[in-house]
């Protein structure tokens, strides 16, 4: 196997699991203190991975949104923001989303093969198509990126992403926000799905964190011995 970025997971949920409600309109499920808290951990990675569903969805920029952190990047002779990074099936991404169109970072789209082409199509004017093989798995793609420079990744789902990273044994560590309601609706996305994780009853994660952040609690955990290693904070 070859060398992989330290990958931290972050996602935020309802106390039912939910990343979402099943409406059109975008649920939040944090507050201003705790997307701050994000913003530093973004600020420190060298890369944003979030599935092909969430650009969609959500329309993210995944920038750095505060100006010191955008500032001390540049200092260090980095971008101002971390490169953005989505995999996809189909190709079935806009291209005027906001995910290529706002900030000057680089973007990177995984697809298979099979949808190669078609990708090249639609985003090859805004964005580089990465043909990942018959499938996309999640430490191939981990492997490439590192080999493209990148040693930090954050990986902010959506379920189906969360669920290729943990089945698939290459995260590092968990960063998960619990908000303080229920969803309640089983057509919503949830944090993860089916799937044989490493960790189950038997082999339980390192709880290393809890902390309230306004009415929200974070839930940090370590998922591989490389956490002691090579940490991320979690806070700003």
């Amino acid at each position: 196997m070859g060398d992989r970025p330290y990958i931290v997971l972050s996602c935020s949920m309802s106390l039912d699991g939910y990343l979402d409600s099943a409406s059109e309109g975008r649920l939040l499920l944090s507050n201003d203190a705790d997307f701050d808290r994000v913003d530093e951990v973004r600020s420190g990675c060298d890369a944003i991975l979030v599935g092909a569903t969430t650009v969609r969805k959500d329309n993210p920029a995944l920038l750095i949104r505060s100006e010191q952190r955008r500032r001390r990047r540049i200092a260090e002779g980095l971008p101002a923001a971390p490169v953005k990074v989505t995999v996809t099936a189909r190709g079935e991404l806009n291209p005027r989303a906001r995910f290529f169109t706002l900030g000057d970072s680089e973007t990177l789209v995984y697809c298979p093969t099979s949808a190669a082409r078609t990708t090249s199509d639609r985003l090859g004017a805004v964005t580089t198509v990465v043909d990942g093989g018959p499938r996309v798995r999640m430490r191939d793609l981990s492997e490439d990126l590192y080999a493209r420079g990148v040693r930090r990744l954050m990986v902010e789902g959506g379920g189906t992403v969360h669920t290729q990273f943990l089945t698939e044994g290459v995260a590092d560590e968990l960063h998960l926000v619990v908000a303080p309601f229920f969803v309640g609706d089983s057509r919503a996305r949830r944090f993860v799905g089916d799937g044989r994780f490493p960790w189950g009853a038997e082999h339980r994660a390192t709880l290393v964190e809890v902390r309230p952040i306004g009415d929200v609690a974070l839930l940090r955990y370590a998922l591989s011995d490389r956490f002691h290693r090579k940490s991320f904070p979690a806070e700003a």
